[in-house]
């Protein structure tokens, strides 16, 4: 007999926020998690959900307000999917990302005595953003562009973004404007109709802007007309190109990438390092953490300059021309081949030598450089949010490195891994966690990993 039931209204005492920055509860020791809630608040709270080993609570009322509770500054937080806490000071956020990264270690990993610093949160939080993908939809006869609503697709129109740099504000507004005095037609998920799916924005060094426009079709009804009237509109573009997505999915840039004007990429800088950026290349969107994020692993790689470093999942050589100073030579090793060529074209204009990048699946590419003599002083990894997969970690430990520095998006995935590598006689020493999303549950962070030895 569970102590809760649907649709009823309960009083529950804040005990701390979950990994999705939701407030935890309990009743007679059952978990009831309740977005918006804040630790050592009191809340009054309606059950719109009973699971086996937990229930989903609806803040109602908040009969004692944490000091930590501040006031958002987006009129639409509450509706938006974007933000999870903005209602939470952000001193209190800095400290919360420390201890999703703690809890994750001792949950998950099993793993202790290990060093977890202070978050590195930003000095000024807000238009950190330097990319935006945002829904386009329709509301009765007008186009919409926003963000999703919390947990659902329903679009939350917006011309502004307060944690996205002003120029992708600027391109929002201006293809909004544009598709509806032009008439484009908002794509339909449900009926898979309509042209346009997603407006993309992204703001490079000194302000330069691109804009792409994801469309469901080929063929881009009044192409010279769209490029004319967002040239008028943003005379400092440049970059305009569409982006063609077919397939009836939630993934939101297809495979084709089609230049209307300008040019292929736009330049940013981390560091004294310059990168192209396309428009379907990963780079941090936020590049002042970034900075700090790289200037750790660099710090935690601990390079002398006579060291061979790896970078398994290298990109767009951003973190491997970051360490190549410091180091005698960078393989860099990346499954996706457009990202190479941008690596090899980033080498090249910062006249980096040796950096060297390979095409291929680290779990193949690790071992053939093994046989031809080249091992790995240090081994850098900045996995997706899914982690790496055992053989790939075990192929790390395979070239007996002296050190791993690990640079992940996801705490949970994080802490699995080093349980891992700890099996394979690697001791995680210390985490650097970075805020590199503000207002966001996410936190980025840097694991500083060692050969064990007898």
């Amino acid at each position: 007999m569970k102590p809760v039931e649907l649709n009823k209204n309960y009083e529950i005492e804040i005990l701390s926020l979950g990994s999705n920055a939701e407030g935890v509860g309990r009743i007679e020791n059952f978990t009831i998690f309740v977005e918006n809630a804040l630790p050592n608040e009191k809340i009054f709270a309606k059950i719109i959900e009973v699971k086996k080993n937990y229930a989903v609570g609806k803040l109602i009322k908040i009969l004692r307000e944490s000091s930590d509770r501040v006031k958002p500054f987006c009129p639409i937080y509450f509706e938006c999917g974007g933000c999870q806490l903005q209602h939470l000071n952000y001193s209190a956020q800095l400290k919360l990302k420390k201890k999703i990264i703690s809890d994750a270690l001792e949950r998950i990993g099993k793993i202790d005595g290990v060093e977890i610093l202070e978050t590195i949160g930003m000095e000024n939080p807000l238009r950190y953003r330097n990319k935006m993908q945002f829904p386009v939809g329709k509301n009765k006869s007008e186009i919409i562009v926003g963000c999703f609503a919390k947990n659902s697709h329903k679009i939350i129109d917006t011309d502004s973004c307060m944690i996205q740099r002003e120029g992708n504000d600027k391109i929002l507004r201006a293809v909004k404007k544009i598709a509806n005095k032009l008439k484009i037609s908002a794509y339909d998920e449900d009926k898979h109709t309509g042209i346009l799916r997603h407006v993309m924005g992204r703001v490079g060094l000194n302000n330069e802007l691109m804009a792409v426009l994801v469309t469901a079709k080929k063929n881009l009804p009044d192409e010279k007309k769209i490029i004319r009237a967002i040239r008028e509109e943003l005379p400092e573009i440049s970059s305009i190109q569409q982006n063609i997505q077919t397939y009836k999915n939630n993934v939101i840039l297809g495979r084709e990438t089609k230049i209307l004007y300008g040019r292929e990429t736009i330049k940013d800088k981390i560091g004294n390092l310059k990168f192209n950026i396309s428009a379907r290349s990963f780079f941090q969107v936020n590049t002042e953490q970034a900075e700090i994020l790289y200037k750790t692993a660099l710090n935690f790689a601990e390079l002398s300059g006579r060291e061979i470093v790896i970078d398994a999942y290298c990109g767009t050589g951003t973190i491997s021309l970051f360490l190549a100073k410091s180091a005698y030579k960078v393989y860099g090793i990346e499954i996706v081949n457009s990202a190479i060529n941008d690596a090899k074209k980033n080498a090249r204009e910062n006249k980096i030598r040796n950096a060297e990048f390979i095409c291929g699946d680290a779990v193949k590419v690790i071992p053939k450089l093994f046989s031809e003599g080249i091992f790995a002083d240090v081994v850098i990894v900045d996995p997706p949010r899914a982690g790496c997969e055992k053989k790939v970690l075990e192929t790390f430990a395979s070239m007996n490195p002296a050190k791993i520095i690990y640079v992940s998006c996801n705490p949970a995935t994080l802490a699995r891994d080093l349980k891992i590598l700890s099996e394979l006689g690697y001791k995680t020493k210390k985490i650097q966690p970075v805020d590199m999303f503000p207002f966001s549950s996410h936190v980025e962070s840097v694991a500083q990993i060692v050969k064990e030895t007898d």
